[in-house]
């Protein structure tokens, strides 16, 4: 038991936290946030009934190739459903992990001074046009005309957006920067062959921030704290990363990173020296010369899916949209500027394409989207007299644990065997997973318990199981 409490607070998502238990109080069955004591159960989650292989198949034939893991995990598990080549229907599952993540990513990025926007998702062509990026972006950009035959695109970033809303405040002063403006908005790109699920879509959610600096050594820290940032998000995840130099595309700036998520089924290229700290995306180097340009070694490469891209931009937008401040000598000057994005439904895919086994989803701990599903006896069974004291225990966690009210899932489907319910809680994910089975039966009772970030199984009496959980944090 003590090892378990060990390494279970070694794992990112745990924590300490507790509070004195109360009685048990029979409760109402419903799928709803549990006020009043009314329990979340798992037959009312919206879903797919349970894909089997066959049908994920015939939805291969008709939305493309299952390529990847995480594609395919997401769709036999319920979490996504394919609308059109490219869209996808994100299902409850998957939504609660995406708003937990962008909780964690606003945690982030509001510590370093950011601020919440939300820009429209349609964007006046000659905003494009007078960054040049009308042309520059070509087919990947999705354009559409009015009734008026004005032109707009849908927006995939929002440089020209954000640079003109600043170019508007017509009386900013250098004593009010930096302004580190944010939003998480959905993005559009027209992908001439989408592919990979949520990994390379033409609708996908993203996080980005447009920063506006007094000058090029400000802009320059501010650089460096969001990449700091960047770091301290994925560390908290649990995700193993390199940030490696990339080239500025059609954004443009003067510098660029990307964070990658080193895996096989990445479509990046990366150059890692094991012998300094250089590390690049292969596009930016000289394929004729392959030792470390730091240090001269050799560099190894590897692929890798990129989940976060920072650009210092310099003057390029603030200078078309004339984005201007009064400085500290009262003369106009240009903002200097840094644009940061996050792919925000990419992470959680690309998460589960290097965490999960080929058969189960895993997810970063504090993603989950419930924390512990508690499965009770088969109806008719021997066991079935302990129903009783799980659903005793599933109160007791959600009254006397503030972190897990609304976290933790009754599978209430007891037509089916634990076993076939065990598989389906493996297969979905949940870090804990609490069973009465026959041990439930002894004095005092002990409930069977599988921590599936770590693969242990065992034994406790519902104090152990409440000393367990008063430990798991949430965001």
């Amino acid at each position: 038991m003590e090892g378990l409490l060990t390494r279970c607070r070694a794992l990112p998502a745990l924590a300490t936290c507790s509070r004195q238990l109360s009685g048990y109080v029979p409760r109402r069955f419903h799928h709803c946030a549990p006020r009043g004591g009314r329990r979340l159960l798992l037959s009312r989650v919206f879903q797919p009934q349970n894909l089997r292989e066959d049908q994920v198949l015939s939805l291969q034939d008709k939305f493309g190739d299952l390529t990847c893991k995480s594609q395919r995990l997401m769709l036999q598990v319920g979490l996504i459903y394919p609308a059109s080549p490219g869209c996808y229907h994100l299902l409850p599952y998957t939504v609660r992990a995406m708003e937990k993540l962008v909780r964690v990513i606003d945690q982030e990025m509001q510590a370093i001074g950011g601020q919440k926007v939300n820009m429209p998702s349609l964007s006046p062509a000659e905003l494009w046009q007078a960054s040049n990026r009308w042309d520059l972006m070509g087919k990947e950009l999705l354009r559409l005309r009015d009734r008026h035959g004005k032109e707009y695109c849908l927006g995939p970033t929002h440089e020209e957006a954000i640079t003109a809303l600043i170019a508007a405040q017509k009386k900013l002063s250098y004593k009010q920067l930096p302004f580190l403006l944010y939003q998480v908005t959905r993005k559009f790109r027209d992908e001439p062959r989408p592919r990979f699920g949520l990994l390379r879509g033409r609708e996908f959610y993203m996080k980005d921030m447009y920063t506006f600096d007094s000058s090029p050594e400000a802009a320059q820290q501010t650089y460096s704290l969001v990449c700091d940032a960047y770091c301290s998000l994925f560390n908290r995840l649990g995700l193993r990363f390199v940030k490696v130099q990339a080239d500025v595309g059609s954004i443009g700036g003067t510098m660029s990173h990307e964070f990658q998520l080193p895996v096989d089924v990445g479509e990046d290229r990366l150059a890692i020296c094991p012998h300094c700290s250089f590390s690049a995306n292969m596009e930016t180097l000289d394929l004729s010369q392959m030792n470390c340009p730091a240090c001269q070694g050799p560099l190894n490469e590897t692929k890798g899916i990129e989940v976060g891209h920072t650009f210092y931009l310099g003057t390029k937008y603030s200078s078309i949209f004339n984005a201007q401040f009064t400085n500290v000598y009262g003369k106009s000057s240009l903002a200097e500027m840094g644009c940061y994005g996050l792919g925000v439904t990419r992470i959680l895919a690309a998460a589960i394409e290097v965490l999960s086994t080929e058969d189960c989803v895993r997810w970063p701990s504090l993603l989950a989207p419930y924390q512990a599903c508690l499965i009770p006896p088969k109806k008719g069974s021997k066991e079935e007299a302990a129903s009783e004291l799980i659903g005793q225990l599933y109160d007791h966690i959600t009254e006397a644990v503030p972190q897990l009210h609304g976290e933790v899932l009754l599978d209430d489907r007891t037509h089916l065997t634990i076993g076939n319910r065990l598989k389906d809680a493996s297969k979905f994910g949940y870090p804990f997973v609490i069973i009465a089975g026959k041990r439930a039966l002894e004095d005092p009772a002990h409930f069977e318990v599988w921590c599936q970030n770590t693969g242990e199984v065992v034994f406790l009496t519902k104090d152990g199981v409440m000393d367990l959980l008063t430990q798991v944090q949430t965001i």
